[in-house]
């Protein structure tokens, strides 16, 4: 019997490339998305390798929507054995320019978006006595790269301890929650983002600032990955006996997470500083 498995936000990007890769190997697979006007691509490749990949709509800002998904795919197959919580998007602006409104969109979708789809599929989960749970953060989500990002590092935290903590609740039952933490990914920081309404850069005194941060992307984006490459990344996890808890994807994520452990908060934020000030990039010499 081929595993079933859930991926969100799959119009684009990562959930596209991970959709496709499950199915091409012989994972049954749901390629969700909240606009079913984007699933053309999905449904044509689908068909024309003769894959397991299917196509539902699934909004995880909506409570109604996650469930009507999540019990339909359960009665079709009586299993959810993957979830890969993939869907979000970031928030770029200062904050005191950021509505309270915008930030807490960030939140439904990046945050409580992943606690809806996980919260539907922990039953069948449980019941069948076991399962994985992929929540794709960042490495933003161990460092505050960034400024104007506040938001969307908040959100990417959240997911961090969110994670840690429910691998103890449910270890007991056999599901395994991993993370995922990719630096930046080809298909989108600049056209995905959402950028802060109360923005101008012809009154913010935050102007400059931005412009410099814009200016150092080429330095920062040198070493960015394909979205594939997190894609074979979740793939590699479910394939493993004793994957680890986090994974960062790219050499940039990976130079962070060894310059996080080896430097203190002050010098951290000093060589993040740098990084896009300077345009040195991400990447330790």
């Amino acid at each position: 019997m081929s595993k079933v498995a859930v991926v969100t936000g799959s119009s684009s990007g990562i959930g596209y490339e991970t959709s496709l890769l499950l199915a091409r190997n012989q994972i049954k697979t749901y390629a969700t998305m909240r606009n079913m006007s984007k699933r053309e691509g999905l449904v044509k490749i689908a068909s024309e390798e003769n894959l397991q990949l299917n196509v539902a709509q699934l909004d995880v800002n909506d409570d109604l929507s996650v469930n009507k998904a999540i019990d339909k795919i359960v009665k079709d197959n009586d299993r959810i054995d993957v979830l890969v919580n993939n869907a979000g998007y970031d928030l770029f602006g200062p904050l005191e320019e950021s509505s309270l409104e915008e930030i807490k969109q960030q939140f439904e979708t990046n945050f409580f978006g992943v606690i809806r789809t996980t919260k539907a599929v922990i039953p069948t989960m449980r019941k069948q006595g076991k399962g994985t749970i992929i929540n794709v953060s960042s490495v933003g989500g161990k460092v505050g790269l960034l400024p104007f990002l506040t938001a969307y590092h908040a959100s990417k935290f959240a997911i961090e301890g969110f994670t840690e903590s429910l691998r103890q609740e449910l270890d007991d039952f056999n599901i395994n929650i991993i993370l995922i933490e990719p630096g930046y990914i080809k298909s989108g920081f600049l056209d995905n983002s959402k950028y802060a309404k109360g923005f101008d850069s012809n009154k913010s005194p935050y102007a400059k600032k931005v412009q410099q941060v814009f200016q150092g992307f080429e330095s920062i984006t040198a070493y960015s990955s394909h979205p594939s490459k997190v894609a074979q990344t979740i793939l590699d996890v479910l394939n493993s006996p004793n994957p680890e808890i986090r994974n960062p994807v790219g050499k940039d994520a990976d130079s962070i997470s060894k310059t996080r452990a080896e430097l203190s908060d002050k010098e951290m934020e000093q060589w993040s500083r740098e990084a896009y000030m300077d345009k040195k990039g991400f990447i330790r010499q």
